[in-house]
């Protein structure tokens, strides 16, 4: 066991390797991208807790795997182990974290293929550096929003636009029932359409007996500002969808430009926001979404 004082632990914490509160020993986080991990990954981790470990490993609040009780000594041989498994150290600091994403694509509910987007998000961000602070990303695949994107620095959720054929509907009530907002919903006998409360879930498209609701294509939502933490922090749903993957990717880091412009050391980006205001971020992001801004 070599002295912890010979460690660089912030260089160490950067590249996802932090100190532990006792001994020479590290809790190692790994790079997992959008909670998906392959047999031949899992068989590699089991491996490298057996042998740089204590035989087990800790799965995170945001999908992630970190292995404890790794001795110093020990780092070099885990980090060789993992690669054989196609598995890599991941990071800490000020720069992107984990993505998270759900199985949308697999779900019933799901409307976009968030593990795909993850992918393609991740390789945008790789590398961004300058950041303020540590900055989060999830995607969801629904407004049911099991990845809770507004606990997010920035948040994806797919959504399913509609088009109503006035002419075609028997306000029969059918879709009715299938809306829980209560956007469409039946009031003494009369059909009601209330689009401010509609969520792009598309239930209303499938439940339609006559057809008469048109599925229009599908985006994305998107929040901007939350953490949780010791100041919890919800973030704010941009006022437009998205509706290109390469629209996203640009709103995205037109995100991250704007937040190193604008952030101070240390500071969140909802704080960011907080201080600077929503407005000025709104526009700029409006104006990388370009052509790909939904117009319904």
């Amino acid at each position: 066991m070599s002295d912890i004082g010979s460690y660089d632990l912030k260089k160490l914490k950067n590249n996802g390797v932090m100190k532990q509160k006792s001994g020479d020993l590290f809790s190692v986080r790994l790079k997992v991208l959008g909670g998906h991990v392959t047999s031949e990954q899992l068989r590699a981790l089991a491996d490298a807790a057996e042998r740089h470990g204590v035989g087990h490993v800790h799965l995170t609040t945001r999908q992630g795997i970190e292995i404890p009780c790794v001795e110093g000594t020990e780092l070099d041989n885990l980090q060789q182990t993992l690669g054989q498994g196609n598995l890599q150290f991941g990071a800490c600091g000020a720069r992107v974290r984990t993505i998270t994403a759900c199985q949308g694509s697999l779900c019933t509910y799901g409307l976009i293929d968030p593990q795909a987007v993850a992918q393609a998000v991740d390789e945008r961000v790789t590398g961004v550096e300058g950041l303020p602070h540590k900055f989060k990303i999830g995607i969801t695949g629904c407004p049911n929003g099991c990845i809770k994107p507004q606990e997010n620095d920035l948040g994806v959720m797919g959504q399913r636009f509609i088009s109503r054929n006035a002419e075609a509907c028997m306000e029969c009530g059918v879709c009715a029932e299938s809306c829980r907002p209560g956007a469409l919903r039946m009031e003494d006998g009369e059909f009601v359409e209330e689009t401010e409360l509609c969520r792009n879930c598309g239930r209303c498209i499938d439940a339609c007996p006559v057809e008469a609701i048109e599925d229009v294509g599908t985006g994305y939502a998107v929040f901007v500002g939350g953490k949780m933490g010791n100041q919890p922090r919800m973030a704010d749903r941009l006022p437009f969808e998205v509706t290109s993957v390469e629209g996203l990717l640009d709103v995205i880091s037109a995100t991250l430009q704007w937040y190193s412009d604008h952030g101070k050391t240390k500071e969140r980006f909802g704080a960011t926001i907080d201080r600077v205001g929503l407005d000025g971020l709104v526009s700029k992001l409006r104006e990388a979404a370009g052509g790909s801004v939904y117009a319904g």
